[in-house]
C-alpha cells in the first residue's frame, strides 16, 4: 500500500488558451489606468458640488470601501488567476445561478464603462477653444450636463470603432501601447496637483463665506455619502482589471501585487485631486456662482457656467494658465480613451469566461489568428457599449447605474472569498488576506452601502438590467447556444434573489431618491427614495441585512466535490500515486 501522500493541486496555467504575455507592469498599469480616467477630470467637480470641501471625507470613505473590495479580490486573482475573473469567482463557489448573475453584473459595468469614458471625451473636448471642430458635437442644457449631438454620436461610435482596431491587434503590444499612454495619465493629475495647491491654492475657499468645510445642501453627513456614487466610487473603479486579464498573467504571483497597488495610488491622486480643485477655483468665482452647488448651474456669471462642462481646463484657464488648459484638454482625449480601451479589452475577456461557464454561446470563446484573441467578445463588447449611448448621453448620468452595477459585481467576492476558505482550504494563495473573517463580511456591507447610496432610481434601473441578463442567459439555454452549459445550481438563487428584491424595497423606503449633484435618471418609478427610513437608521438596517445575506450565502455554498468539478480546468486533480 502506497503511503505518499497526494499531490497538492497545481494550477494549470495553459487552459485559457490565451497568451500569456503580461508581467507585473502591465497588470499594474491596466488597473492603474482604468483607475484614472474620466473620473479624475469631472469627479472632483461633483464631489464638490453636493459636499463642498467635505467632499475629501467622501474620497476617504471611497478609497477605504475600495481597498477592502481590493484586497478580497487580490486573494482571489491569485488563487484563480483565469480571464474574466470577476465574472467566475461566484460560480466556482456557488455554481451557475451565482455565475450567471454577477459574470452578467460584471459584463454590463465592463461594457458600459468605455462609452462612458467616450462621453467624457467629447464633453471636455467640446468646451475647449482650440477645438472649434468640437464645439457642434455636445450640446449645453439648461441645468447640469447636456447631451450629444448627432454629430457627436457618430464621433463616439468611431471612437469605439478605434477602440476595436487596437484591441485585436494582440494582448502583447496592447499592454505595451497602454503602458505609455498610463505614464501620461498618471503624470497629468499629479502635476496638476502640484501647481494647484502651491501656485494658485485659495484658502478661503473652505471658509464660511462660501459654505464652510461642511459645505450644505440640507444635510451634512447625507451628502458625503451621496458623493460615492455621484463620482467617487466610479473614479476608483478598475483595480479589477488586472484580475479580468488573470488569463493572461505571466505569473499569477503577480495579480495580488498589481490590484493592491494600483487602488493605493489610485486613491492618493484622487484625494490630492480633490483638494487641488478645492483650492484652486478662484474664490471670486465660488461666490458669483453662489457656493459649491452653484458650479454645476448654468449661471450667467462669466465662466461658472462653462466649468460643468471641462472643470480643470475652465479653471486653468480663468487663472491665466492657457499653456496648461491645453495640456489638459489633450489629456481629456488621452486619458478617457486609455481607460474606455482597456475597458473594451476587459468586457471581451468577461464574455471568455461567461463562455468558458457555458451561459454566452462558445463564438464568445474562439480566439483566432497569431494574436489569439477573443474577436467576438471584443466586436460584440464594442456594440453593446454603443447602445449605451443612446438612453444615457452624457457622463453624469450614466455614472450612477455604473457604480451600482459595479460594486453589485465586487459585492459577489467578498461571499465567494468566505466559502472558497471553507471548500478548498488548502489551495495554494500568492495572496492570503489577514483578517478575512472581518474584512470579507465588511467589504460586502461596503458594497451594499454604495448600492443605497445610489438611490431608488438607479436600483430599478439595475434591477432591469439583471432581468434583461436572465432573459439572455434563459434564451442560451433553451437554444443550446453552448454545449457546456452546466445544469443550473440553485442553491445560491434565494439569497440572491432575496438580495436584489430586499434591495429594491430598502432603497424604496431609504432617504436617497432621485437627485444627485446632476438630477437623476428618467423613471416612471420615480417616487421611491420615499424617507421612510431615515439615514442613520437606513446605514444600520442595510448593514444588518447585508451581513444576514453574507452568513446565508456561505452557509448554502457548494459542497467540495462540486467546486472541485467547476474548477478542474484550473486546478486539475493530480495524478494517483504522484
Amino acid at each position: 500500500m502506497s503511503t505518499t501522500a497526494p499531490a497538492s493541486p497545481v494550477v494549470n496555467l495553459d487552459s485559457e488558451g490565451l497568451d500569456r504575455g503580461i508581467g507585473f507592469l502591465g497588470l499594474l498599469w491596466a488597473s492603474e489606468t482604468s483607475i484614472i480616467g474620466s473620473g479624475w477630470l469631472f469627479g472632483a467637480l461633483g464631489a464638490a458640488a453636493l459636499a463642498g470641501p467635505s467632499a475629501i471625507l467622501g474620497w476617504v470613505l471611497g478609497s477605504v470601501i475600495i481597498l477592502v473590495l481590493a484586497l478580497v479580490h487580490a486573494e482571489l486573482g491569485g488563487l484563480f488567476p483565469v480571464s474574466g475573473g470577476t465574472s467566475r469567482f461566484p460560480h466556482y463557489a456557488f455554481g451557475s445561478f451565482a455565475g450567471a448573475t454577477f459574470g452578467w453584473a460584471s459584463y454590463l459595468q465592463a461594457a458600459s464603462v468605455a462609452p462612458i469614458e467616450v462621453l467624457a471625451t467629447i464633453q471636455y473636448t467640446s468646451g475647449a477653444s482650440w477645438a472649434h471642430f468640437a464645439h457642434g458635437w455636445y450640446k449645453p442644457a439648461t441645468t447640469g450636463p447636456g447631451t450629444l449631438s448627432g454629430v457627436g454620436i457618430v464621433v463616439a461610435l468611431a471612437l469605439l470603432v478605434f477602440f476595436i482596431g487596437l484591441n485585436l491587434v494582440g494582448i502583447r503590444l496592447l499592454a505595451r501601447f497602454n503602458a505609455g499612454i498610463t505614464t501620461w495619465k498618471v503624470a497629468i493629475p499629479v502635476v496638476t496637483i502640484f501647481i494647484f495647491i502651491i501656485g494658485y491654492f485659495h484658502s478661503g475657499n473652505f471658509g464660511h463665506g462660501v459654505g464652510g468645510f461642511f459645505n450644505s445642501n440640507g444635510g451634512a453627513v447625507k451628502n458625503i455619502f451621496e458623493t460615492l456614487p455621484a463620482g467617487i466610487i466610479f473614479s476608483l473603479l478598475g483595480f479589477e482589471q488586472a484580475t479580468q486579464l488573470g488569463g493572461e498573467a505571466r505569473d499569477p504571483k503577480d495579480l495580488p501585487k498589481a490590484i493592491i497597488l494600483s487602488i493605493l495610488i489610485g486613491g492618493a491622486v484622487y484625494i490630492l485631486v480633490q483638494l487641488a480643485f478645492l483650492g484652486g477655483v478662484p474664490t471670486h468665482i465660488l461666490k458669483a456662482a453662489g457656493g459649491w452647488s452653484g458650479l454645476v448651474s448654468t449661471s450667467k456669471a462669466p465662466h461658472v457656467a462653462a466649468i460643468v462642462g471641462s472643470p480643470f481646463y475652465t479653471v486653468a484657464s480663468i487663472l491665466g494658465l492657457s499653456w496648461f488648459a491645453t495640456i489638459l484638454s489633450i489629456d481629456a482625449i488621452i486619458s478617457p480613451g486609455g481607460t474606455g480601451l482597456i475597458y473594451e479589452t476587459a468586457s471581451a475577456r468577461i464574455s471568455f469566461g461567461l463562455s468558458r461557464n457555458g451561459f454566452i454561446p462558445e463564438a464568445f470563446e474562439r480566439v483566432t489568428g497569431s494574436t489569439r484573441t477573443p474577436v467576438v467578445g471584443i466586436v460584440v463588447a464594442a456594440i453593446v457599449g454603443a447602445l449605451f449611448l443612446l438612453p444615457f448621453p452624457s457622463w453624469a448620468v450614466l455614472v450612477n447605474v455604473v457604480t451600482s452595477m459595479s460594486v453589485l459585481m465586487y459585492a459577489g467576492a467578498p461571499v465567494s472569498l468566505a466559502a472558497l476558505r471553507k471548500q478548498k482550504p488548502d489551495l495554494h494563495r500568492p495572496y492570503r488576506l489577514p483578517g478575512a473573517w472581518f474584512f470579507a463580511p465588511a467589504a460586502f456591507v461596503g458594497a451594499t452601502w454604495v448600492i443605497m447610496f445610489s438611490g431608488w432610481e438607479t436600483m430599478t434601473t439595475v434591477a432591469a438590467a439583471m432581468l434583461v441578463g436572465y432573459l439572455l442567459i434563459a434564451l442560451n439555454y433553451a437554444f443550446r447556444l453552448n454545449s457546456k452549459a452546466p445544469a443550473m445550481d440553485w442553491v445560491a438563487a434565494p439569497w440572491i434573489i432575496a438580495y436584489l428584491i430586499g434591495m429594491l424595497l430598502l432603497s424604496y423606503l431609504g432617504p436617497f431618491g432621485p437627485g444627485g449633484a446632476f438630477g437623476g435618471l428618467t423613471s416612471i418609478l420615480s417616487q421611491g427614495g420615499t424617507g421612510d427610513i431615515g439615514l442613520y437608521a437606513s446605514l444600520v438596517i442595510n448593514a444588518v441585512f447585508a451581513l444576514m445575506i453574507f452568513y446565508w450565502a456561505v452557509a448554502t455554498r457548494l459542497p467540495e466535490a462540486r467546486v472541485d468539478h467547476y474548477v478542474a480546468d484550473v486546478y486539475p486533480p493530480p495524478l494517483e500515486g504522484h
